[in-house]
């Protein structure tokens, strides 16, 4: 069974074991480093690890693995930290393997669009290097000029136009994988539909569990035509949601429909005055594609805005006010800090057709709870982004967010949902499993893990919950003994 912690201090030849897989300097141990990789963007887990080591290549990370792998330490990858789930907390006796060096576009293949890139490349970086040629990578999570693609693929991260493109697995054709015993597989194919299991598939999304990706052919498309983006005032996240179902229901599918509530408006406006409405709800409403084709669409979706109830809609004129736009619903999460000592993001699914029951959920629980919740979210697939806000000084601050975040989920689920979008299960969410995940399913999972990872060592106590991580929470699978490898035994 995969732990959270092996006790296996790394001594002064491990050490210097790791110091020559990748030189002295990229090997960090001093007290005050560390503490910069102690959590990701979800900072009420954290966990300050025995060492850091940065490789700039496969064959270095290879080298760091099976130095680990040899010690039975446990390591954790990390990208550039801007995870939500605890996806990337270390392992205290364990050593994290940041990727942040290995930066490199390896190669452009635009003839059949595909880019091969290191998984330490930013996500906007790729839309940057193929733009002069006519392409981008569609996958855009809200902190793509940072967040790296090797954390996307970990995470199988979404973004705003995930509702029209997919998510990060719709767009990674094959990935050089080092196993946690320190093997190199290369998965997929940069052609379509390549033999095989898709482990690929598998490896998307798997949160570092698996092992560590070192490169990404991905695929890229071609700049639309035109691109038409308006904002769209509504008195309440109800008649915005019924917009939403409008919209889709007419057989329109924009790249993008994203909602923010009151609360995300005005903390945008206090922070970056982006010149949203004052209103209950806004709607960002993009679709592109072939000029005559997006503008015929475009005055559907007008039309349908304003038969729903819309007391105004601002339409882009340019590439200038249509960056303004985004600027605030990009900025949403960071808006939040100024007007909350603290807050905590949440990542739920739902389908469509109960968005307006769920967010309506959403405000009882805000008054049982005593906390006041900010809805920002991708309404075209139902994604939504609970953004908690408390005070970590007061009283049992972080314990009842965590409390509303989970009745949160558990709402989610009730509505036919899932425990998340596109942030992962990481840290966080584990324990919740069960409540989606019934033990059979979850023994398939741990049997999948398993092979690929018998000793339990990549990335330990993230995404399948076990007895030792979350107690005896009821539903979660219990290996029978004989189902374990002597290695699995021993630890």
């Amino acid at each position: 069974m995969p732990v959270d912690r092996v006790d296996a201090p790394l001594d002064q030849e491990l050490l210097d074991a790791l110091r020559r897989a990748v030189g002295g300097r990229w090997v960090l141990t001093d007290p005050d480093q560390l503490r910069t990789y102690e959590c990701d963007g979800l900072t009420g887990w954290r966990a300050v690890p025995r060492a850091v080591v940065l490789p700039s290549s496969t064959d270095e990370v290879v080298q760091v693995v099976r130095i680990c792998h040899r010690s039975r330490v446990p390591f954790v990858a990390r990208g550039s930290g801007t995870g939500l789930s605890g996806g990337a907390l270390p392992v205290e006796d364990g050593i994290v393997i940041g990727l942040s060096r290995m930066r490199e576009v390896l190669r452009l293949d635009l003839d059949n669009e595909r880019v091969v890139v290191q998984p330490g490349v930013p996500n906007l970086e790729v839309s940057r290097v193929v733009a002069p040629f006519g392409y981008l990578y569609a996958p855009d999570p809200s902190s793509q000029r940072v967040c790296s693609i090797g954390g996307n693929v970990a995470e199988n991260s979404g973004g705003a136009h995930c509702l029209k493109y997919g998510f990060t697995t719709n767009h990674v054709v094959a990935v050089t994988l080092v196993t946690p015993d320190g093997e190199v597989a290369h998965l997929g194919s940069a052609v379509p539909d390549s033999p095989g299991y898709d482990l690929l598939g598998v490896v998307v999304g798997s949160e570092g569990t698996l092992g560590i990706v070192t490169e990404i052919t991905l695929r890229v498309l071609p700049i639309p035509q035109r691109v038409q983006t308006l904002l769209a005032a509504f008195p309440s996240t109800d008649a915005a949601g019924e917009a939403v179902a409008q919209i889709i229901a007419a057989g329109v599918l924009p790249a993008a429909i994203e909602m923010m509530d009151r609360a995300t408006i005005e903390a945008v406006e206090f922070a970056m005055h982006a010149g949203y409405p004052d209103c209950g709800a806004a709607l960002l409403v993009e679709l592109d594609g072939p000029q005559s084709e997006c503008e015929a669409l475009f005055r559907q979706v007008l039309e349908i805005c304003q038969s729903s109830g819309s007391s105004e809609v601002r339409v882009a004129k340019d590439e200038a006010e249509r960056a303004l736009l985004w600027k605030g619903r990009r900025g949403a999460f960071s808006a939040m800090g100024r007007v909350s000592p603290d807050y905590y993001v949440q990542d739920g699914v739902v389908p469509r057709s109960q968005l307006a029951r769920v967010l309506g959920g959403i405000r009882e629980l805000e008054g049982r709870h005593g906390l006041k919740v900010a809805n920002v979210f991708h309404a075209g697939d139902g994604n939504l982004h609970p953004l908690i806000l408390y005070d970590r000084r007061a009283p049992e601050g972080p314990e009842r967010a965590k409390r509303l975040a989970e009745d949160i989920l558990s709402l989610c689920l009730e509505a036919g949902g899932s425990l998340t979008g596109e942030h992962g299960v990481g840290r966080d969410k584990v324990c919740q499993m069960p409540k989606l995940f019934s033990p059979d399913d979850q023994r398939v999972m741990h049997l999948v893990r398993r092979a690929f990872d018998p000793a339990g060592t990549a990335n330990p106590g993230k995404v399948l919950p076990t007895p030792r991580l979350c107690g005896e929470h009821p539903g979660i699978y219990r290996p029978h003994p004989l189902e374990l490898s002597g290695a699995m035994q021993r630890l």
